[in-house]
């Protein structure tokens, strides 16, 4: 079975900065990283490549055996970043559309009708996305993350801004994708959030992993005890 996804040190430098020093793994279909890590330790960055939006300085990644950035491996990553990456004066089904139009779905508002009400943002659809609350832009741009299928989801703090619905809503999309075959990466801070949907968690500081290893057994309450202190 081809991996999902597969990492084979990648290495990122900033000047003099190594921002990701020489990450391997592999990820097999239905399979879930939880990345943990404090700031600037180079999870961003990662995940960055991994999407094929920044090349690596030395190592190579591939999604489903094609090497990235080549276009066909990146129409099978969606990414989910807390910062948005919306066009603020479209409209929010104007954002997704793009998106899906982007990946040559064949029924477009279709599809994006699907992500819209999947995130419980259909109501908002025609609104701009200046004129949506913080919470509600970002359930738009994980719309338009996922709006193609991707067999790759990489999330990025993605409960950012999220309420308890949006919240809900997210978890039970990761749950899905995951069930339906997809590999997923989910940087996040909530040591417990992140592995309740794990099949293996990581630890990133200062752009290596510290810690690699399955999530299952993992006894969650010593885990963040053991975090802190490797992150102190």
């Amino acid at each position: 079975m081809t991996a999902r996804v597969e990492a084979a040190g990648l290495v990122r430098t900033f000047g003099a900065r190594r921002a990701v020093d020489g990450l391997s793994f592999t990820l097999a279909p239905g399979d879930c990283l939880a990345l943990f890590g404090p700031n600037g330790a180079g999870k961003s960055t990662a995940l960055r490549m991994l999407a094929g939006l920044l090349s690596p300085s030395a190592g190579q990644a591939r999604i489903e055996g094609v090497s990235l950035p080549r276009p066909e491996a990146r129409a099978r990553v969606g990414l989910i970043s807390h910062r948005g990456m919306l066009y603020e004066a479209l409209t929010a089904r104007e954002n997704v559309r793009f998106s899906a139009a982007l990946h040559g779905l064949r029924d477009v508002e279709g599809a994006v009708q699907r992500a819209l009400e999947q995130l419980r943002v259909a109501d908002r659809a025609d609104v701009p996305v200046r004129s949506l609350s913080r919470g509600l832009q970002q359930r738009v741009s994980i719309a338009r993350a996922i709006v193609h299928g991707p067999d790759v989801l990489l999330a990025d703090e993605p409960y950012t801004g999220l309420d308890e619905q949006g919240g809900a809503a997210l978890t039970a999309l990761l749950r899905e994708r995951r069930a339906a075959g997809a590999a997923l990466i989910v940087v996040t801070h909530h040591l417990h959030e992140g592995l309740a949907l794990a099949t293996h968690a990581a630890v990133m500081r200062a752009g290596r992993f510290a810690r690699y290893e399955r999530a299952e057994g993992l006894e969650r309450d010593r885990y963040a005890a053991e975090y802190r202190e490797l992150v102190a």
